[in-house]
């Protein structure tokens, strides 16, 4: 080691630069995975990556560990620039110690995660390590749950994403859990609780880390992604991506993008988009890339309950959230997962001042035991309290179908909808006009001569009645029925009126969503 100050500085530099050595990198490569240096590299401005705390190293001496202090101790911190905004970014690096998380690891960690506080600036974590360090024992706990703790305080405070970009287990998982977005990449990411030895001992289930945790399992099944990608390079694209529709923090707009495509254009296909059969499917996400600028449309969640479509589009330049029903799935009904996909994204919405665009073709809310079972009850009454809850602008545009209960729960006007409007074609009832009109005149249909014939009968004259949105736009329910290939213009100048809308909730320490 050199005397010169300049030489050793360089030297150690180079050494944090260096991680676990050539053999533990190429072994990364080998899996198909990059370094997280590389990743960093991928994810910011070329050249804004500002590094604390490179020279970090572990004081433990237990189990030889003394024989084994590597600078950084297993990750990389600091901040840079995405397309010229700050974040602040941890990238754990696997090829030291496995990228396993102990004292100053996670004091590194809660580091930048303070300072992203404090500069009101999104907080992005690489998530690629194999657990916590045995060798520390509880020490290692504690800094799971000091990161814990600042993920609960961020929320809502600045945006949180989460990269899971290799294993991701134990305890690890539930920081990731505490973030507003994660992503995670096909067959070298993972996430559970406990791993496929614990579980075979315990249950005597044979399974893959894969089968049990992988991106698969958690993009379409349990709902805990919200992004799969096929590569690390993809994964950090899409941050990027993600990122420029989000603000920097919750007292901040997000970035308008410039666009040239025009505020007043129409959309004539939108015209005739809705089947004339009113059980025809139609698929709701050309509506959305119709009406956002330049069809655009970042989906999240996509592959979990599709029967109810969220993501980020612009109108205008300026960002918004999107919730849809989809009638090409379950026919759009809100059933115990979509439910709980779009609560979670209305609020999101909400913390970071980002107005909510509801097109509702709602059928209502899934019948079956299994859903009364599993509390379609209580979970669908998150989406409704999020709804109520949020105070940002909210546009709701009702293309066809808005029955009973679940009409309500949308962004209903009653709900403190600020712009509610319907497509000519729409219905705003409390059932179908097949439904309402057997209970209504049961009786009458039942003595009929021809019961089929009184049935019909009775079912237009319910539908002439009831199934069109005049009757809600008579009683102030909805503000206006608007020509479907008009929409873009309509929604842009709502959004234009309501940029000045203050609105605030009862003062209180917070509410009791019915979790």
């Amino acid at each position: 080691m050199t005397t010169d100050p300049l030489q050793k500085l360089e030297q150690m530099r180079a050494e944090a630069r260096a991680g676990g050595g050539e053999k533990r990198i190429e072994a990364q490569h080998a899996k198909g995975k990059l370094t997280a240096r590389e990743r960093l590299d991928l994810l910011l401005d070329q050249g804004s990556f500002e590094e604390i705390d490179a020279f970090r190293r572990h004081r433990s001496s237990n189990f030889g560990l003394d024989q084994q202090r590597p600078l950084g101790d297993g990750v990389v911190v600091g901040t840079g620039t995405i397309d010229g905004r700050l974040v602040a970014v941890f990238a754990q690096d696997f090829t030291v110690f496995g990228g396993s998380l102990a004292e100053e690891h996670a004091s590194k960690i809660c580091k930048v995660m303070d300072l992203s506080m404090k500069l009101g600036i999104p907080m992005i974590g690489l998530n690629d390590s194999g657990g916590a360090r045995i060798q520390e024992g509880v020490v290692s706990l504690a800094g799971y749950s000091e990161i814990f703790l600042r993920n609960t305080l961020a929320s809502g405070v600045v945006p949180q994403i989460s990269a899971i970009m290799g294993p991701c287990a134990g305890g690890a998982v539930y920081s990731p859990a505490l973030t507003d977005f994660i992503l995670m990449v096909e067959g070298s990411s993972y996430m559970h609780i406990t791993g496929p030895d614990v579980v075979k001992t315990v249950t005597h289930e044979e399974v893959t880390s894969s089968d049990l945790g992988g991106a698969h399992v958690h993009e379409e099944i349990s709902g805990t992604s919200h992004f799969t990608c096929t590569d690390d390079a993809e994964c950090l694209a899409r941050i990027r991506r993600l990122l420029s529709f989000l603000p920097a923090n919750n007292t901040e707009d997000a970035p308008v993008q410039p666009t040239e495509d025009p505020a007043d254009r129409c959309e004539e296909a939108l015209d005739s988009i809705i089947p004339e059969a009113p059980n025809q499917p139609y698929d709701m996400k050309k509506v959305i890339q119709a009406v956002v600028d330049e069809g655009d449309f970042l989906e999240i969640q996509q592959g979990f309950a599709p029967n109810l479509v969220i993501g980020l589009g612009r109108l205008a330049g300026r960002s918004v959230g999107l919730v849809a029903n989809q009638p090409m799935a379950l026919a759009g009904v809100l059933d115990i997962d979509a439910s709980e996909k779009g609560a979670r994204f209305v609020r999101f919405c909400d913390c970071f001042n980002i107005p909510i665009i509801t097109f509702e073709d709602v059928p209502g809310f899934m019948p079956g035991t299994r859903q009364e079972h599993g509390g379609i009850i209580r979970r669908g009454a998150k989406l409704l309290y999020a709804y109520c809850e949020a105070t940002v602008p909210k546009l709701t545009v009702v293309t066809r179908k808005a029955y009973g209960g679940a009409y309500c729960v949308l962004s209903s006007k009653s709900t403190r909808g600020d712009w509610n409007v319907a497509w000519p074609a729409s219905e705003i009832a409390v059932m179908g006009a097949e439904g309402a009109a057997k209970i209504i005149h049961r009786r009458e249909i039942a003595a009929a001569d021809d019961s089929a014939a009184k049935e019909a009968e009775k079912v237009e004259e319910y539908r002439q009645m009831f199934a069109n949105p005049y009757l809600a736009a008579e009683r102030g329910l909805i503000d206006d029925i608007i020509q479907p290939s008009h929409t873009r213009p309509r929604l842009i100048r709502a959004l234009q009126l309501l940029a000045t809308k203050r609105q605030s909730n009862p003062p209180k320490k917070h509410g009791s969503i019915p979790l």
